[in-house]
């Protein structure tokens, strides 16, 4: 098992949530001091989280987590997918003006594609790699639920305020961390990717 492990985000949403999904399991986890500003060019969730734990492993020489995440609405052929982080800036769709944050910007646009249509089944998906020597080993977490009408709930970020997982009555904006964990399409990736490593 490693003892010690950068993470490749800036991204403080997640940094707080693989910081908790790795409580307990006597890994450090530490994070980079800048953004590196990768490009994700790739055509998939794994092949984005390829590029940026490669390019963070050259940059600090640790064995380096990233991960790769996003919305996967069938009856939007797929999208936000790949592009969940920016889908506000798509020209598919129409592009969304953000008015408070890029975050909101993305469900405004999701929640306005979506208004007429009634089969709203949707999944979150994860895929996190580890590379080190030129190997990486990597696991894949899913999250099924179906899109609200509107945003509820004030945790989480990203489109969690208006997914409804499988077996709840409210968002995963509304969960505690803990419930999260246990369901989230990161935490189950998270978790299969620490047995492979052991």
């Amino acid at each position: 098992m490693l003892e010690k492990i950068l993470v490749a985000t800036t991204n403080l949403g997640k940094r707080r949530e693989i910081s908790s999904l790795f409580a307990g399991s006597n890994m450090e986890i530490v994070f980079p001091e800048k953004d590196l500003k990768v490009e994700e060019e790739g055509c998939s969730f794994l092949e984005n989280a390829y590029i940026k734990a490669r390019a963070y492993y050259k940059a600090y020489g640790l064995p380096t987590l990233a991960e790769d995440s996003g919305l996967v609405v069938p009856a939007l052929d797929g999208y936000p997918g790949i592009y969940s982080s920016r889908f506000y800036e798509l020209e598919w769709g129409g592009r969304q003006e953000v008015r408070e944050s890029k975050d909101k910007a993305n469900i405004e646009k999701l929640l306005r594609l979506m208004k007429y249509i009634k089969e709203r089944r949707a999944y979150y998906v994860a895929f996190v790699l580890v590379f080190m020597d030129d190997v990486g080993y990597w696991a894949e977490g899913r999250c099924y639920g179906v899109i609200l009408y509107e945003p509820k709930g004030e945790g989480g970020f990203g489109y969690d305020p208006v997914f409804q997982p499988e077996g709840f009555q409210k968002s995963m904006a509304e969960l505690s961390q803990k419930e999260k964990n246990l369901i989230s399409h990161r935490g189950k990736a998270i978790k299969r990717l620490m047995e492979i490593l052991k």
